[in-house]
């Protein structure tokens, strides 16, 4: 998920920028010191057609406190508005950031434990990628490869590997490099194609073993990140 964090306080602004660089679900796109910043660098970014996801925002700040900003931007209309995790020292805000149905509530200073908490919270809220249309065979995708359009067949490419600012899919018949990114490809993959690693998609009717943090296709063992841990074992058809 993009971040965007808010906080009139250098030093902790800085921290919960750490967190989120530290976690792998997640994008850091910007910080700022105040609320009115923060409003108009959401605005320019939707507009840019890169919408922030996920804001983690202080409540205490000069001019527009955070809570005010999370309300204006319940209310907006159009698009839909990124999600907040209210941070501040004081726990008497609690109740004011239920009433603006923020995502979670984190009283300072944060524990990366605590913060990994309020993350999975936000992933589990995250709004799904609409199904693939019924005119759209959803069962291959066209990418490009050596300067030409390649029809690739999903249904024989059990795993996608991310290499540096490529992503290799790993078919029947060989390798395919293509230059393009993890999340611009988590935005077209159909299922049941699933993230399972922040540098692999596998397909789950493909997995034959499950263990600890790995799981096994073909002869092929690919590590579990602990963030979609949860999400591939609800995936699964398991007794």
């Amino acid at each position: 998920m993009t971040c965007l964090v808010v906080d009139d306080d250098p030093v902790a602004r800085a921290l919960t920028a750490r967190f989120v660089e530290q976690h792998e679900a997640l994008t850091l796109v910007g910080t700022c010191e105040d609320a009115v910043a923060a409003m108009n660098t959401l605005a320019r970014m939707r507009a840019e057609g890169a919408p922030v996801e996920l804001v983690f925002l202080d409540v205490e700040m000069p001019e527009m406190t955070g809570i005010e900003l999370a309300d204006a931007l319940g209310s907006g209309p159009g698009e839909t508005q990124p999600q907040i995790v209210l941070i501040t020292s004081k726990e008497e805000y609690a109740r004011d950031a239920f009433d603006v149905a923020v995502t979670d509530y984190i009283v300072k200073p944060p524990t990366y434990g605590r913060f990994a908490k309020a993350v999975e919270r936000a992933l589990a809220q995250k709004p799904q990628p609409e199904p693939a249309s019924d005119t759209q065979d959803a069962g291959s995708l066209f990418v490009k490869s050596e300067g030409r359009l390649v029809r690739l067949d999903l249904g024989q490419t059990p795993w996608i590997e991310a290499q540096k600012d490529y992503v290799l899919f790993h078919t029947a018949s060989g390798e395919i490099l293509v230059h393009t990114t993890m999340k611009a490809l988590e935005e077209r993959l159909p299922a049941p194609f699933i993230r399972v690693h922040r540098s692999y998609f596998v397909r789950t009717d493909r997995i034959e073993d499950i263990e600890d943090s790995s799981l096994v296709i073909g002869r092929k063992m690919i590590p579990i990140g602990a963030t979609y841990r949860v999400a591939l074992l609800d995936s699964l058809n398991a007794l």
